[in-house]
């Protein structure tokens, strides 16, 4: 990201910090897919075109912002300046449109996966934790986006701050609960997921035993396989018909951090910048599915986002399970480890890794899902 006023300034956001020492807020990416596959693809499309203003006017007409600072405003965890990023990364399951498909729309829509991914300083590598859509915490206040409150609520599900209140509402649930500012925010959905794979020509998996599971419409057999959009999504949603797998939530979190590894390999590997049409297809697929928070919704920004972020490898990427276990009151429920989950949450904040022992008797990592598919 080039700036006209100077080149310390150009340098300081080349590393994600702003040139007055704040935390970079810029660069976010979307929902269900994971951000770094997705501003890797994005980066490759735009640097591959970069002198192409036809390219650059369309793509950043695709992009969509929600201004969560405007939204949340001083109200929040200190922004922290020691060059490490975190970015709040959702899908809602909306059935509006097309996601008609996968069932009826119950009027709102709620986050079908929630992860926080910490880039640590310097960009190398990052950890990612998940936070069970069904677990149960102490839900914050919130506004609407046409200016009503709605109340905080005890032992809510998580995945109902999205639905109340959107974007901004789950950000601030996040912060809530990890007391960690959130620098972006990404959000997909159903098509515009399944929309992505299929431009990237499929991801490649191979499933140590059969799939099989009439709710998500996944039929595989063991072995190699290249899913398409569809398949994908199903991979990505299944809860039963895995082998060994727990029915729950927390199972299908274990696919989808196997997924992501394997989503980014494919980025990696499918020659974008050798296929120009295709490059641009990819961008456009990816630009149209996705919301960001407004630091991030446009070309340049995402492009500097994208950049910092070119690094990290999929061996690079800690992924874990925030720690719960079953509520006893109902075992469809789960309630975080407090202890547990604040180690969790202190190692991102001081930018350490998470330590072991953080997620040890923790039911987020039984999912029993983790050795099945790679």
């Amino acid at each position: 990201m080039a700036d006209s006023s100077g080149t310390a300034t150009a340098e300081s956001r080349a590393r994600g910090i702003r040139a007055t020492g704040r935390r970079r807020k810029a660069p976010s990416r979307r929902r269900r897919v994971l951000t770094i596959s997705l501003c890797a693809v994005v980066s490759a499309v735009l640097l591959g075109g970069a002198g192409l203003g036809y390219v650059y006017f369309k793509l950043n007409g695709n992009l969509k912002g929600v201004d969560i600072n405007a939204a949340l405003g001083h109200d929040r965890p200190k922004n922290v300046d020691d060059g490490s990023m975190d970015i709040l990364v959702m899908g809602s399951d909306s059935r509006a449109g097309k996601n008609g498909d996968y069932g009826r729309d119950e009027g709102g829509a709620r986050s079908d996966t929630a992860m926080v991914v910490h880039v640590y300083k310097g960009h190398k590598k990052a950890s990612v934790v998940s936070i069970p859509r069904d677990t149960l915490i102490e839900r914050p206040q919130c506004s609407t986006k046409d200016g009503k409150t709605v109340p905080g609520e005890q032992r809510a599900m998580f995945n109902t701050a999205f639905e109340v209140g959107g974007p901004a509402c789950a950000v601030k649930t996040v912060e809530s609960i990890s007391g960690i500012r959130m620098d972006h925010f990404i959000e997909v959905d159903f098509t515009g997921f399944k929309k992505l794979i299929d431009a990237l020509g499929g991801v490649d998996i191979t499933t140590s035993k059969a799939i099989d599971d009439g709710n998500s419409h996944l039929h595989l057999k063991p072995g190699k396989h290249t899913l398409d959009g569809e398949q994908s999504l199903g991979l990505v949603r299944t809860r039963h018909g895995v082998p060994g797998g727990d029915g729950s939530d927390l199972g299908r979190i274990q696919l989808q951090q196997t997924f992501i590894k394997a989503l980014m390999n494919q980025v990696k590997s499918v020659g974008l910048l050798t296929n120009p049409a295709k490059l641009y297809d990819v961008a456009d697929t990816a630009t149209k599915a996705i919301t960001t928070d407004t630091d991030v919704n446009s070309v340049g920004e995402l492009t500097g986002l994208a950049k910092s972020l070119g690094a990290i490898g999929s061996q690079s990427i800690d992924m874990v399970t925030l720690p719960v276990t079953y509520d006893t009151a109902n075992p469809d429920r789960v309630v975080p480890l407090t202890k547990q989950g604040k180690q969790v949450w202190d190692a991102l904040r001081l930018d350490r890794d998470i330590p072991k022992s953080a997620i040890k008797g923790s039911a987020g990592d039984k999912g029993g899902t983790d050795s099945y598919v790679k």
